[in-house]
């Protein structure tokens, strides 16, 4: 898997992403205690608005960016977006009433929602191999999961010598390290397809239209409906879970992320073998299957007491991050064999757009009901939309099914 590094590019454009990432799990940490601080008990219901907020700037601005965007340097793009990133993360330091964060990550994630589908639909071209491109997107799951790995092990370690706010620093320091990477980096040029000559709004909902003619990319819609399930149980409530029901430290909040992180790491250090092995369906639909038992016994956990309550989570948040990454690894791997060159960009960024637009049901669901029903009753219910999800996948998804040819870039009606 490793080999794949051997490429200048691609390693460049990796350590860009791993840096970004450690300083996005700091900001993850820090974020919870901030809101811990602001709200006490509420913080779940807070980070709930400000992750939901976060998901409506991806879905709403993700297509409109990229289609404003088509045809400029994806450099430049790159380069901008890390910076309008760390000057965000620079402001959150001095926040000091609830409002502020939602504008703050509203901003930033404005930002990311211009960077990451520009960078994940760069590295096919880069690596247009296959083989090679399949361990990319193992290594870039593993990238991801340092935000829940080694990022709060490294938040864990900095909070016994500084405040949480010094956290959103090494945010700030992550984005800028980032964009120098990008600006030493040689990109493949960019190629002027014709879809450029098109109306916004055609380009900004070419990628769903693509989705939606692909009976295996209506398949990941449902899967990212699966996913959106524990993230949003993981990444919202941990933080009550630990400090209220729990009673524990600081500390073992970043360990609690650290579980869900390594489940994941786990299962994509294993992707490339098991993927050729046992393909793309088999394994992305295991995880679909083992996604709402583990929710289910999640809100189960709530009624322990707290002395067994804590190995017990350490354990489901190991299986649902293993489980979430059976389905995230290979994903990519659909999108690159459903698209063209030229419309390669706007089917990634549609499965940006259409993944997170499924955390704006998810996030309240764990934010605000797990405030006012409590934990027990969010895990219930996000058990009961994972699976809608699993039951949407495996019906449009058959085991049997002939090959879609990639879609390519559409003449606009009347034109």
């Amino acid at each position: 898997m490793w080999s794949v590094l051997r490429n200048r590019v691609y390693r460049r454009l990796y350590a860009a992403q791993v840096i970004a990432l450690v300083g996005t799990g700091l900001l993850t940490v820090a974020l919870g205690l901030l809101a811990y601080d602001l709200a006490g008990s509420n913080a779940g219901a807070v980070l709930g608005t400000a992750l939901t907020i976060k998901m409506a700037a991806y879905v709403g601005l993700a297509p409109l960016i990229n289609a404003l965007l088509a045809g400029r340097p994806t450099k430049r793009i790159l380069i901008g977006a890390d910076l309008v990133r760390a000057g965000m993360a620079l402001s959150l330091p001095f926040i000091s009433e609830v409002w502020q964060i939602y504008v703050v990550i509203f901003l930033l994630q404005a930002a990311s929602a211009t960077f990451t589908p520009a960078f994940q639909s760069v590295i096919p071209e880069v690596l247009p191999d296959r083989g090679e491109y399949t361990k990319a997107l193992s290594l870039s799951r593993l990238a991801y999961d340092l935000e829940a790995l080694v990022s709060p092990a490294l938040a864990a370690l900095l909070l016994t010598m500084l405040s949480y706010g010094n956290l959103f620093l090494g945010t700030v320091a992550g984005f800028l390290c980032s964009a120098l990477m990008v600006a030493v980096t040689a990109l493949p040029p960019v190629r002027q397809t014709g879809g450029e000559q098109t109306s916004v709004w055609h380009r900004t909902t070419l990628g769903t239209r693509i989705f939606w003619r692909n009976r295996r990319l209506r398949a990941l819609l449902a899967l990212n409906l699966v996913v959106a399930a524990p993230t949003a149980m993981v990444l919202v409530n941990t933080v009550v879970f630990v400090r209220d029901v729990l009673q524990r430290s600081d500390s073992d909040l970043a360990l609690a992320l650290a579980s869900f992180g390594i489940g994941s790491m786990v299962v994509a250090l294993a992707a490339p073998p098991v993927l050729e092995k046992f393909g793309d369906r088999t394994v992305m639909l295991c995880g679909a299957a083992v996604i709402p038992v583990a929710l289910a016994a999640a809100a189960a956990v709530v009624a322990v007491v707290p002395d067994s309550g804590w190995g017990l989570l350490l354990g489901l948040w190991l299986l649902l991050g293993a489980a979430n990454s059976t389905i995230l690894t290979p994903s990519a791997r659909l999108l690159r064999e459903a698209s063209t060159e030229a419309t390669r960009p706007y089917v990634f960024t549609a499965q940006f757009s259409l993944s997170h637009a499924c955390y704006i049901l998810t996030y309240p669901l764990a934010g605000w009901f797990g405030a006012t029903a409590g934990l027990g009753w969010a895990a219930a219910a996000l058990t009961l939309v994972a699976i809608m999800g699993s039951a949407g996948a495996f019906l449009s998804w058959p085991r049997s099914m002939p090959a879609e040819a990639p879609a390519a870039v559409e003449k606009e009606d009347g034109a």
